[in-house]
């Protein structure tokens, strides 16, 4: 599964280190949160001393987990281990790690990852980076306290959206089940993560699915800045409506376009099984997974989704 060398040559990094900084990428999902925050109090548990940086801070549906109070806004580039946690490209870390400054360590399943590290261990068939991170930790030594176990089933919960994506096998499956075992409260998590909304949010969802429109097996639509300013949302993404897009009947691809107050327009792609939107997402300078991906793209939202969409139904009719 894994590369066994890049295996050990990590966990030495890890096991010799004092010092230990983590990174993952800008707006975090529930993965990058799980997995950075995961990995950190496990190492903390091994009596390390731990740095987790996100150039966004942790969103607020995952600041019930452990750790998410320490969060900085920048990574600590004289740590003994520097170590980038769900993040396909070094520039993905934002502010919070300068192009320039080395990376030890890189764990990730992201199908578009660019082995950016001096160590890289990449598996995009792996539902989540936490799911390796469930898997790598006790093999490494490290130990699972329950707020580790919690917040890597947080990471898997969230990128197989409760266990109901494609990639999903029995092994991830037993590899969560281990995580409850350890103390991990399911139905809490998956309710935090998953269901619970706030009224903005769904307020927000509420303009978007306004004027949501559909061409055959395409269906998308747009957030403005406007639409954050009229339902009182805060953040830059969509709120997770986007998964909803590619729910309609008879959907095969769903795309969500939301305005950014720099000129750019954050792009998010969703796809049924049978469709790869990873290298849409490369055209347009972005990344990620074969059934989820996303990109910034500078220009109007106009233009935006002009292109995204030609090359989109250009993907659906070849």
């Amino acid at each position: 599964m894994y590369n066994a060398q890049e295996v050990a040559a990590a966990g030495e990094c890890l096991r010799t280190a004092r010092k230990v900084s983590i990174v993952s990428h800008q707006r975090p999902d529930g993965d990058a949160v799980g997995s950075a925050l995961g990995l950190a109090l496990a190492l903390k548990a091994a009596g390390k001393q731990v740095v987790v940086a996100l150039a966004d801070g942790v969103p607020t549906t995952f600041r019930h987990l452990a750790g998410a109070d320490e969060v900085v806004s920048q990574g600590d580039p004289s740590a003994d281990c520097r170590v980038f946690v769900d993040c396909g490209d070094v520039g993905r870390g934002g502010s919070a790690w300068q192009a320039d400054w080395p990376v030890d360590v890189n764990i990730d399943h992201h199908k578009t990852n660019t082995r950016f590290a001096a160590v890289n261990i990449v598996a995009p068939h792996a539902v989540a980076t936490a799911a390796m991170l469930a898997e790598l930790l006790p093999a490494w030594g490290f130990p699972l306290p329950v707020e580790a176990a919690s917040a890597l089933l947080t990471g898997i919960l969230t990128d197989t959206i409760g266990f109901r994506t494609s990639n999903v096998t029995a092994d991830a499956l037993r590899l969560a089940a281990d995580l409850v075992d350890r103390g991990a409260p399911l139905s809490e998590l998956y309710f935090k993560a998953l269901v619970e909304r706030s009224f903005e949010a769904l307020r927000y969802w509420g303009q978007g699915l306004s004027r949501i429109q559909r061409e055959g097996g395409l269906v998308w639509t747009s957030l403005t800045l406007e639409d954050r300013r009229i339902s009182g949302y805060h953040s830059n993404d969509d709120a997770d409506l986007v998964g909803y897009l590619v729910s309609v009947r008879d959907a095969a691809i769903g795309v969500i376009f939301v305005e950014q107050p720099d000129g750019t327009v954050k792009v998010s792609w969703r796809a049924r099984s049978g469709w790869d939107v990873s290298d849409l997402a490369v055209r347009f300078g972005g990344g990620g997974h074969v059934p989820a991906a996303g990109a910034t793209v500078p220009g109007s939202l106009d233009d935006v989704q002009r292109k995204v969409l030609a090359a989109t139904r250009a993907l659906l009719n070849a």
